[in-house]
């Protein structure tokens, strides 16, 4: 029973390469891949267009549905793979891989807010030109994260835009840092549940 849920665990892992094969392709829309995109197409597709549907997971420029799907599937593989290591699973350790891979997904948002803010503030520090498509779309999905949090620290003060900035990355940096530690400590809590 152990080496069949290790061969659907490697399957698994399979699938998600594939999948980031596709993702990255989709970066490149003025190559043509031919007949290798339509079979990573009709492979990839059906479960990435699962997760497409759901509107909230699209803001802007930005599709964060593959990240979502990757997780759903990397999820599944951790409890194929601990299944095949220990030949049990209890709901504990269930829901401490769900709480895992739920923080993989909120980290990742984290930090690339956080590389974001930072090189919002690198365009502002060298005085880019905004309306540069790049620095457009920077902007525009930056502009909503400063605009909460400087709304929360500073409470509608007008604060220098550099401060306000500054104050954003550190703050998204701490909550990083605080999620990581309890998300951690949450786990270990949760893998010694007896259920």
């Amino acid at each position: 029973m152990s080496q069949i849920l290790g061969f659907l665990s490697f399957l698994v892992s399979i699938y998600m390469v594939v999948i980031f094969i596709r993702i990255i392709l989709t970066w490149f829309t003025g190559i043509e891949q031919g007949r290798f995109q339509e079979i990573l197409v009709m492979i990839t597709d059906p479960y990435l267009g699962w997760f497409r549907r759901f509107s909230f997971l699209r803001t802007g420029y930005l599709d964060f549905s593959p990240i979502v799907a990757l997780g759903v599937l990397s999820l599944f593989n951790r409890i194929l793979t601990t299944l095949a290591y220990y030949k049990t699973i209890s709901i504990g350790i269930i829901l401490a891989l769900v709480l895992q891979i739920a923080w993989g997904i909120i980290s990742f948002f984290l930090g690339f807010l956080i590389i974001i803010l930072v090189l919002r503030l690198i365009a502002y520090l060298a005085k880019q030109n905004i309306y540069n498509p790049f620095w457009r779309i920077i902007n525009s999905i930056s502009q909503p994260v400063l605009y909460r949090i400087n709304r929360i620290i500073f409470r509608g003060r007008i604060v220098d835009f550099r401060t306000q900035v500054i104050l954003s990355i550190v703050c998204l940096g701490l909550l990083y840092l605080i999620f990581r530690i309890l998300i951690s400590l949450i786990s270990i809590t949760l893998t010694q549940l007896p259920l």
